[in-house]
């Protein structure tokens, strides 16, 4: 398959094919229509731009506050000490879709554009990729799992503080780069002035690979702990997607390309198609879980034993 990464080009009031057969004319300059024909708003639920960190949106305060505890607290020792002891996965014993329906509590405080229930988001990305990339089914499976780690959050896994499970992802042991949001709060982060850890390689050199890359810690590295340590037979797309889809500074600014190896490249292709569902599809409509439960199950079963450690 021709993996697509610009978006097209259309314009307002011309019509265009959504999908096989169907066809619409674009009236309202919000809407966008993604690759493989997928329509997105060009507004979020509170009516602010997608990741838009300055926006003046109802939880925009909340937002920033969370970035300055999260870019002072992610250091390289930090991030040591929790894969040490998460990697151990000795928390909990349980399916996929069983971790699905823990997520009906939680909210993510990091991101400015969804105050739904995660399990809401999981399901809308899954679908639209599903929709659009019909044979793909590794990706359908990837946007509903992708977010799974964000359990952290909740008391059998720790009850970690929310800037230690979500929000934007960063390599520690090397600099901080500038295209990291909210960048001028790692002023106050430790590694900053170590010189260890503040040069453009740090402890890394050239091409090492980004799985030889500590990450901060968070939902995405831990859901690849649990996907790498219980086997799944996902193919390493879907594995670096899992634990790269927060690192905004390589995939949407192109930072850190210097650790990367050619595995990492040929991947990346297929991260930047999933961001955009993952980005664009978080709306306030919902899915019927029943009516997609089987399908999933279903691919679950085919990529993951049916009880994992966690």
């Amino acid at each position: 398959m021709t993996i697509l990464i610009e978006q097209p080009e259309f314009v307002i009031g011309v019509e265009v094919e959504i999908e096989p057969g169907e066809r619409k004319v674009l009236n309202d300059e919000k809407e966008l229509v993604l690759d493989a024909g997928f329509v997105v708003p060009h507004t979020n639920s509170f009516g602010q731009t997608f990741r838009d960190y300055d926006a003046e949106a109802e939880r925009q305060p909340s937002v920033e506050n969370f970035y300055q505890i999260n870019r002072i607290n992610q250091t390289y020792d930090f991030v040591q000490r929790m894969r040490n002891e998460y990697s151990k996965l000795n928390r909990v014993e349980m399916s996929i879709w069983e971790c699905c329906e823990l997520l009906n509590e939680v909210v993510d405080e990091s991101d400015p554009d969804l105050d739904e229930p995660q399990i809401e988001h999981l399901l809308q990305t899954a679908e639209a990729i599903r929709k659009d990339y019909p044979n793909e089914d590794w990706l359908h499976l990837t946007g509903l799992i992708h977010d799974l780690g964000k359990v952290l959050l909740l008391p059998s896994f720790g009850e970690l503080p929310q800037w230690a499970v979500v929000g934007d992802t960063f390599p520690v042991g090397c600099a901080f780069d500038q295209s990291n949001v909210h960048h001028k709060y790692f002023a106050e982060n430790p590694d900053y002035y170590n010189p260890s850890y503040n040069t453009k390689y740090g402890v890394y050199s050239e091409g090492c690979g980004l799985e030889n890359v500590m990450m901060s810690w968070g939902h995405d590295d831990y859901m690849y702990l649990v996907a790498t340590e219980n086997k799944s037979t996902l193919p390493s797309a879907a594995l670096f997607i899992i634990r790269y889809h927060s690192f905004y500074a390589l995939h949407k600014a192109g930072a850190y390309r210097h650790l990367m190896n050619e595995e990492d490249v040929e991947n990346l292709k297929w991260l930047r198609v999933f961001n955009k569902y993952d980005l664009y599809s978080k709306s306030k409509i919902r899915v019927d879980v029943e009516k997609v439960k089987p399908y999933y199950i279903s691919l679950i079963e085919k990529y993951f034993p049916s009880k994992l450690r966690w």
